[in-house]
């Protein structure tokens, strides 16, 4: 199943940049945490709209 395959290693890309992020600046990842969590619902909606359209235009862009 190659699409599983794909699925899972950018899932698992996912997780090794979080994972660096958190290990090399856990101070800031607490703070950016807080901030988000006193932000209002619909903020964060569009936000998170924006980030999956960005990360669309890359596969896309990428595959093609």
């Amino acid at each position: 199943m190659p699409g599983l395959a794909d699925f899972v290693t950018a899932l698992g890309i996912a997780f090794v940049l979080e994972g660096v992020l958190y290990a090399l600046f856990p101070g800031r990842a607490r703070a950016v945490w807080e901030m988000v969590a006193g932000m209002p619902e619909q903020t964060l909606r569009i936000i998170g709209l924006a980030a999956a359209a960005a990360g669309l235009f890359l596969v896309w862009l990428v595959r093609g």
